[in-house]
This record gives structure tokens, C-alpha cells and sequence, in this order.
């Protein structure tokens, strides 16, 4: 047993694996007390963008928190979530109009689910049906694990989860019988489709074609079939654009957005909507209001920190910055393509990921917690999904430590 009382998120302790004991931050790298540094190569769980404290997220959040911390958000507003909302539908595509907060990528997922039912139960249409893409993973909450990949992530919870169409994903070569069984499933009048756009996260940083995902926009259009889409990884330049969707040049009906939506500083979550899904909801009958918030719904010091980030986005080079980084990740990731232990090396955008040839593949592959050690041990980062090493660093990584963190993966391969 440890000796701390707290529980950590998808760690097991029986395992007595150290836990390091972080004491500061700043850029892509991470600290203990002593000095010790770590190069954070998963961007602290794919939310850090421009790196640990950056000087204009920090300002804002510091004078932010001297005017408004906190505010009731059911009937009343403030500047900050006002900026930030127009400022999000300004550099969204135009038929996104309305914008609702939420605290994190899980409940931006149930917002887009209840958005979606709710819309078609105010309009009088009996629409229900959920259909999801195989191997996919929106969240922890009972709505977004009901609409992701069923198995080691929630076996436990299974009665509370909610029963979904799935849609294979579309692997190389089969991107048409993925097609075809969305045509299909659409055909039956379901309610909504949600997607990770272009990549699957948690699901092995599986990566598809932008056409398919034009196609796959257009067959729920054709349908009438709501289409949303899960950014909460995938945008914010994680992918090689802002947005995964604007390779495809697609507009969801529903987008849900967070991690990087502060640079990665503090908690906050948007989904933003099409106009008729808020009309849906929009009368004089009380009942039809859209019953889902929480406590720090639009935090002031929050939409602060985003707004911050937006601004940085406006005014800095990221675009350059991410386009650099992407190819600096391909070059490395083109050194270990040929060697007979790497499988499906693979990158879009700034993220790079290869499978590691081993018996047990998957999730709760014996090699992943044998890589983590090793990285750590390393003074590196990683976090292995089972036998699958990705890297996706804050984009203002320098070449030595991008350097570092890939000698350590071509490290893992010789050692273990």
C-alpha cells in the first residue's frame, strides 16, 4: 500500500510503481525538487500546446483571479466567457452559432449526446440511436463511455451504458465497407454519429484518410443523421491544422473541444452547435430548457486562460511552430520505420506513433509498464497505450529534447 492517500487515475497500485512528485513546470519539461527533470513528450496528457506556464496564460489567469474567481453561470454571465465565445465562433465555421461550457473533454461529450437527443425530442421526432466508430474513446462519464470502445476501460460498468450502433473503422483498404455500413446504419433514421476526426486516441492513435471523413460528413447530411465531432484531443494543431475537421473541410453539426482550449493551463470545456439544435430549445415552455450544467460551468479565471490561448494563436507563429514540429517527428519517427521490431509507424500532424511487435498486443500488454519505467528512468515521459509508443510534446520542444525522447523509444526497443 502507499503511503498517500490519493487514488490516481488509471494507475494501478499493486503494481508499487514510484510516483514522482512534481514540483514545477516550464516549457516541455518537468520537475521534482531536487532538480530532476523529465521531458514531457504526452503534453501532460495531450492538454499542454505552447508548453508549461507560458508567460500569457499565466498573466492572464493571475489578473483574471483579482477581478472574478467564480460565478454562478445559470442566468447571469461575464466578460471573459463572452470574449471567449465570440472569439470561438468567429474562428469556427459559420453555421456553428452557439457555444456551451462545460468543464472538461468527458462533459463536452455528454453535452454533444444530450444536445443531440434533446434536439430531436423538442422537434417531436422519435430519434435515439447513438452510432459510433469502432475502437473509439470519448470520456470517462457514463454518456461518453457508452459511446466509446467497450472492454477494459468500463467491463465494470456495463449496466450503466447506454447500447450504440458501431461502425467499423476504416483500415486501410476497407475504408468503403466502413462507408457502406454507415449508409446503412444511417438509412434506419439514428440520432446522431460522433467521430474522432482523422485519429483515435486512446484507441491506439489509429489514424484515417481526411476523404473518409468528408464522406462519412456527407452520408449523415444525406441522412439527416446529426454528425459530431470529438476535438478534444484532435484540435487545437494537434494534427497538423487547428482543427482535424478543417482537413477534410468538414462543419460538424456538434463540436466538442477542450484539453489544449487553454493551452493546457486549467480546466474548461466548450460544445458548440449549430443554430436549429439551440432553436430546438429555445421557447416560452420551461420544460424544453436544456437541463445540464455544473458548478464551475465557464469559470471566469478559466475563460481567461483561454482567451489568452486564442490570443496566442492570433498573434504568435504556432502555425510554424506545429508545422515544424511535424516535420521534425517525421524525420525521427523514419529512423526506426524499417526495424523488423516496429510496426505501423504512423504520423499526422505533431503526433507520431509505431506498435512495438510483441505476443501480447493491446492495452494491457506486459511490455507497457516496462516501458514506462524505462522512459521515466530516463528522464522521459512517455505513456504507452500497451504496446503502442506515441509522441505528441508541446509544440515549443526544442530539437535536443525531441531528440532525447526518440533515443529512448530506439533505446526501449534494444533493452526490453
Amino acid at each position: 500500500m502507499t503511503n498517500s492517500p490519493i487514488w490516481h487515475p488509471f494507475t494501478q497500485h499493486g503494481l508499487g510503481d514510484p510516483i514522482p512528485l512534481i514540483a514545477r513546470a516550464d516549457g516541455a519539461c518537468l520537475y521534482d525538487a531536487d532538480g530532476q527533470r523529465w521531458i514531457d513528450a504526452i503534453s501532460s496528457w495531450w492538454v499542454t500546446t505552447h508548453g508549461h506556464g507560458h508567460p500569457r496564460i499565466m498573466a492572464a489567469i493571475r489578473e483574471q483571479s483579482e477581478k472574478l474567481d467564480q460565478l454562478i453561470f445559470a442566468g447571469w454571465t461575464h466578460e471573459p466567457a463572452e470574449t471567449l465565445a465570440a472569439e470561438l465562433i468567429r474562428i469556427t465555421p459559420d453555421p456553428l452559432t452557439r457555444v456551451f461550457f462545460s468543464d472538461s473533454g468527458s462533459t463536452s461529450v455528454e453535452v454533444a449526446l444530450k444536445m443531440a437527443l434533446g434536439y430531436w425530442f423538442n422537434i417531436g421526432e422519435a430519434r435515439s440511436r447513438i452510432l459510433v466508430m469502432e475502437h473509439s474513446y470519448h470520456g470517462d462519464t457514463i454518456g461518453a463511455m457508452s459511446v466509446g470502445e467497450r472492454g477494459v476501460y468500463n467491463r465494470a460498468w456495463q449496466p450503466l451504458l447506454f447500447d450504440v450502433g458501431t461502425i467499423p473503422f476504416p483500415r486501410d483498404g476497407q475504408e468503403q465497407a466502413s462507408l457502406d455500413a454507415l449508409e446503412a446504419a444511417c438509412a434506419q433514421k439514428p440520432a446522431a454519429f460522433i467521430v474522432e476526426p482523422l485519429i483515435l486516441g486512446a484507441g491506439g492513435m489509429l489514424v484515417y484518410p481526411a476523404w473518409v471523413l468528408a464522406e462519412m460528413r456527407a452520408i449523415c447530411a444525406r441522412h439527416g443523421v446529426l454528425f459530431i465531432a470529438d476535438e478534444v484531443m484532435t484540435g487545437w494543431g494537434r494534427t497538423g491544422t487547428r482543427f482535424a475537421c478543417d482537413q477534410a473541410g468538414v462543419t460538424p453539426d456538434i463540436v466538442c473541444l477542450s484539453k489544449g482550449l487553454t493551452g493546457g493551463a486549467i480546466p474548461l470545456a466548450v460544445t458548440l452547435c449549430i443554430e436549429p439544435i439551440f432553436a430546438a430549445h429555445f421557447s416560452a415552455d420551461r420544460s424544453k430548457t436544456f437541463y445540464h450544467s455544473s458548478s464551475y460551468t465557464a469559470n471566469p479565471i478559466a475563460c481567461a486562460a483561454a482567451g489568452a490561448n486564442l490570443a496566442i494563436w492570433r498573434d504568435e507563429p504556432v502555425q510554424h511552430r506545429i508545422d515544424a514540429l511535424a516535420d521534425a517527428q517525421a524525420a525521427h519517427l523514419s529512423l526506426l520505420a524499417h526495424d523488423p521490431r516496429v510496426r505501423n509507424p504512423r504520423r499526422l500532424g505533431t503526433i507520431a506513433a509505431l506498435d512495438i511487435a510483441v505476443p501480447d498486443s493491446g492495452y494491457l500488454s506486459t511490455l507497457a509498464p516496462r516501458l514506462i519505467a524505462y522512459y521515466r528512468d530516463r528522464g522521459v515521459l512517455l505513456r504507452p497505450l500497451g504496446n503502442t509508443v506515441y509522441v505528441m510534446p508541446p509544440y515549443c520542444i526544442t530539437p535536443d529534447d525531441l531528440a532525447q525522447v526518440w533515443a529512448a523509444i530506439a533505446g526501449s526497443l534494444d533493452e526490453l
